[in-house]
C-alpha cells in the first residue's frame, strides 16, 4: 500500500515538476490578462485570456444546467421509486454506461446533432455536449449518497404528514456533501475535457458576447501552442498547463472545504 501510494504521488510530482520546468518562465500577468495579439502563435504579444474566459462561461454554464438536470431525476429515482423498482435499476445502468463513454463520443454525438440543426460551433454548443459529458457524474455521485440515507428519516418525514416534494427537501440537506463532491468532479471533467468542445464550441481569439459565437478553452489552448514548432509557443502551451492545474487545484480544495462543512453539520 505504501509503494503504490508513493508511486501515485511521485507519478504526480512528475507531471507537476514538467509543466512548471518548462512553463513557470513563461507565465507572467499579461499572458492571464490579454488577448492573443497578431503574432502570438509567432512567440510575439498576447496572452490566453479568450481561452481562460470561454472555460469558465462552458464550465460554469454547464454545471448550472447539469444540476437542474440531475438534481430531480435523483430525487425521482430514490423518493418516488421503491429500493427494487426495475426503473431506477435501469436509469442508474444507463447512467453507469454513460459515465464510461469517452468525450470524444459526445462531441461526434454533439456535432451531428448540431449539423441535423443547422447550428454551428458556438458558446453554446461547447455547454451542451459538455453538460452531456458531467449528467452521469452529478446523478451517479448523488445517488450513491442518497441510497446511504437511512429509510427511518423517510418514514419520520412521511409520518408528520410530510409530501414527497417536502421530503424532498429533506433529502436535499442530507445529499449536499454529494452535490458538492459532483460539482467538484464535474468541473474538473469538464474544464480539462479537449475532445468534446473541439467539434462543438470550436476556437477564436475573441472572448464571446453570446451563446451564437464560438469559444475558446484551455486545453485546446494548450493543444494547439504545443504543437507549434516556435520554442516560446510551446513554453506558453506549459503556462496554459499550469495556469489550468492551479485552477483545478484550487477548485479542489473548495470542494473539499465545502465537503468537510456539509458533512459536519449532517444530522445522519
Amino acid at each position: 500500500m505504501l509503494l503504490s501510494t508513493l508511486f501515485v504521488v511521485a507519478f504526480f510530482a512528475s507531471i507537476l515538476w514538467t509543466i512548471i520546468k518548462n512553463g513557470f518562465n513563461a507565465m507572467s500577468w499579461e499572458m492571464i490578462t490579454q488577448l492573443p495579439g497578431g503574432g502570438f502563435y509567432l512567440g510575439k504579444e498576447g496572452g490566453i485570456l479568450n481561452a481562460i474566459v470561454g472555460s469558465l462561461y462552458i464550465v460554469g454554464g454547464s454545471v448550472l444546467l447539469g444540476l437542474l438536470i440531475s438534481i430531480p431525476i435523483v430525487f425521482y429515482i430514490n423518493i418516488y421509486q421503491k429500493k427494487n423498482s426495475k426503473l431506477a435499476y435501469l436509469t442508474r445502468l444507463s447512467f453507469d454506461v454513460l459515465f464510461g463513454i469517452p468525450s470524444i463520443v459526445y462531441g461526434a454525438f454533439g456535432f451531428t446533432i448540431m449539423i441535423f440543426l443547422g447550428l454551428k460551433t458556438s458558446l453554446l454548443g461547447g455547454i451542451i455536449v459538455v453538460t452531456f459529458l458531467i449528467i452521469p457524474i452529478f446523478i451517479r455521485s448523488m445517488d450513491e449518497v442518497a441510497n446511504s440515507i437511512p429509510k427511518d428519516l423517510l418514514d419520520a418525514t412521511y409520518s408528520l404528514g410530510a409530501t414527497k416534494l417536502e421530503t424532498g427537501m429533506v433529502i436535499i440537506r442530507q445529499i449536499a456533501p454529494g452535490i458538492a463532491t459532483a460539482v467538484l468532479l464535474s468541473i474538473g471533467r469538464a474544464i480539462g475535457d479537449a475532445a468534446a468542445v473541439m467539434f462543438t464550441a470550436g476556437f477564436t481569439d475573441s472572448i464571446p458576447t453570446s451563446l451564437s459565437q464560438p469559444a475558446a478553452t484551455l486545453p485546446l489552448s494548450v493543444f494547439f501552442q504545443l504543437s507549434s514548432p516556435i520554442p516560446e509557443v510551446r513554453e506558453r502551451a506549459y503556462a496554459a498547463a499550469l495556469l489550468l492545474t492551479i485552477i483545478v487545484l484550487i477548485i479542489s480544495i473548495s470542494g473539499r472545504l465545502i465537503t468537510a462543512k456539509f458533512s459536519k453539520n449532517k444530522i445522519i
